[in-house]
């Protein structure tokens, strides 16, 4: 599979398999997390492989309940201590580098055939007291992993004409 099929069939799974995830693969999804790009490489990222037994507490977090059917969840926190910050402005990296590594843990399931959906909407002050965070430690997303047991949905996008502009905002190509 190519990287252009991988990035065309990756889809935000919801619904999966009973089929627990096998080690080597999650290996390779945290591999693919690691090796993210990050501003300055600082790096500024911890992921937290949360098992069945604690992603029921886990899944106290979030509403929805299709969650609990995920064999196996990733939470991406960010080291706000660890990150970069922009010097004109302050702007801190730490969530910008952190879902970088998601979307290379999201495009490595899907070349090993599992899906997953990045989740934000969680009660983050309640995911960091299950998870003993430090304070510098921030989750950003919940990432659950498993085989899928749906179909990928028709993905409506955008046209190019449409989000690329030239040179300045509103200029398109002549």
């Amino acid at each position: 599979m190519t990287l252009p099929d991988i990035i065309k069939k990756r889809f935000s799974v919801r619904k999966f398999k009973g089929q627990p995830v096998e080690k080597q693969k999650l290996i390779q999804i945290l591999e693919a997390g690691r090796m993210a790009p990050s501003a300055v490489n600082y790096q500024p990222w911890h992921f937290i492989v949360v098992e069945q037994e604690k992603l029921a507490e886990l899944c106290t977090t979030y509403s929805a309940q299709w969650l609990q059917q995920a064999p196996l969840a990733i939470v991406i926190c960010s080291d706000h201590s660890q990150s970069w910050k922009r010097g004109s402005d302050g702007k801190d990296s730490a969530d910008i580098d952190a879902a970088i590594a998601i979307d290379h843990m999201t495009l490595m399931a899907t070349f090993l055939g599992l899906g997953t959906c990045w989740v934000c909407n969680f009660n983050a002050n309640r995911c960091s007291e299950i998870l003993k965070l430090p304070r510098n430690i921030e989750p950003v997303a919940l990432l659950p992993f498993g085989y899928p047991d749906i179909s990928a949905p028709n993905k409506q996008r955008k046209s190019l004409d449409e989000i690329v502009h030239y040179n300045e905002f509103g200029q398109k190509l002549s």
